[in-house]
């Protein structure tokens, strides 16, 4: 049997009293990981509410132990960077031993993983999820950030995209690596079937709200128009500050009864709502891989996503639909086809099993220790 090891997880995203859901998909990977070693989290945050210099909130949660610190509001970029250092470097001397270094966000967080490597022998694997690194949005990473995360994820053991099409994008930036492949994580313990569902057919969506990014705008014209069918429905749009499309809503002439605003609500209730939904939509015009489309997955829920970055990779066929981009037509037509069963969807408790043996924590947390043992071997060497 293999020993536990000692996990340092560096996160440039992570929940935080400022920004409360921001990296989740990040924390549920460190309790995945701390199944079967010992996880530390340090993340860093500016607080421009913070009365004092620095604040470190510490806490224990079985073989999980996080560091949050919290600091002033610095427009300097080389003050920033600075104080961050040193607080990292206070926060690395409380902690007793790591084995290895679990680094999520390439830059500028990497830094600090190259800085263990280099002064103290450890080594280190990357999870990667930020969108920016496909095109064209990756055209405005800088010059030196580009340098600087090509140091990074060459001196890494393993870079760990969620999907092919997000590896592709880093190795065309060029970011050189070792890549391998590992998704995110889902809690199927939580995200369960039930047969009990609404009265009314109820379609989901679940986000960020950012329109940009998740095209909720384009949503709600699909409503509009699914109001002249004669179904009884209801949308529901469950994210932070979801409430700002209201007026947007009302515009388009969208009855309040049909639609449902939501805001952030904790992860349990996310599970409660997928269950008794009828779908699952999602028409952003990117991506790596949503969780919150795992998510509906073993909750049973088919789903509808526009056909864009890694998404196909994690879609059975017969799970939902994939359309392309913008097609407000084609949502439209696939909400109709679950509405009347036209579909042949896979039965709940087989969309189920699919992520249990996929994405569920104790599967996850295999894929990571097999990597972080390979990667204390080659350090050792």
């Amino acid at each position: 049997m293999q020993k536990k090891l000692s996990v340092l997880f560096l996160c440039g995203w992570y929940p935080s009293r400022v920004l409360p859901t921001n990296g989740d998909f990040i924390e549920r990977h460190a309790k995945a990981v701390a199944k079967l070693n010992n996880v530390s989290v340090i993340h860093i945050v500016t607080d421009e509410k913070l009365a004092g210099k620095e604040e470190i909130i510490v806490s224990k949660e079985e073989n999980l132990i996080t560091y949050l610190a919290y600091v002033n509001l610095q427009k300097n970029v080389f003050l920033k960077a600075l104080t961050f250092f040193k607080i990292f470097k206070k926060i690395y001397s409380k902690i007793d031993s790591i084995d290895v270094v679990h680094l999520n966000e390439i830059y500028p967080f990497g830094i600090f993983s190259l800085y263990l490597k280099k002064r103290f022998n450890k080594p280190y694997i990357i999870s990667e999820h930020w969108t920016v690194y496909h095109q064209p949005q990756a055209k405005n990473i800088s010059f030196f950030q580009n340098k600087i995360s090509n140091l990074i994820t060459k001196s890494a053991e393993f870079v760990c995209p969620v999907s092919n099409d997000l590896a592709d994008s880093l190795k065309k930036i060029p970011l050189k690596g070792n890549y391998t492949k590992v998704p995110n994580v889902v809690n199927t313990d939580l995200f369960f079937p039930l047969e009990k569902k609404e009265e009314r057919f109820t379609i989901i969506h679940i986000s960020n709200m950012i329109n940009e990014h998740k095209n909720v705008e384009g949503i709600l014209h699909v409503i509009s128009k699914l109001q002249s069918e004669s179904i009884d429905f209801c949308l529901k749009l469950i994210g932070d500050n979801s409430i700002k499309y209201i007026d947007f809503a009302k515009r388009l002439g969208i009855d309040s009864k049909n639609i449902e605003f939501i805001n952030q609500i904790p992860h349990k209730e996310i599970a409660t709502h997928l269950q008794k939904a009828d779908v699952f939509v999602l028409f952003s015009n990117y991506e790596n891989l949503p969780c919150v489309i795992l998510e509906a997955f073993s909750c049973g829920v088919p789903v509808i996503s526009t056909n864009v970055g890694g998404i196909k990779e994690y879609f059975p066929e017969n799970f939902g639909t994939l359309i392309s981009k913008n097609n407000e037509e084609l949502l439209l037509k696939e909400i109709l086809n679950i509405y009347y069963k036209k579909h042949k969807i896979a039965d709940k408790r087989i969309m189920h099993q699919y992520v249990k043996n996929n994405f569920s924590e104790l599967v996850i947390a295999n894929s990571f220790n097999n990597l972080y043992q390979k990667a204390v071997k080659n350090i050792a060497k």
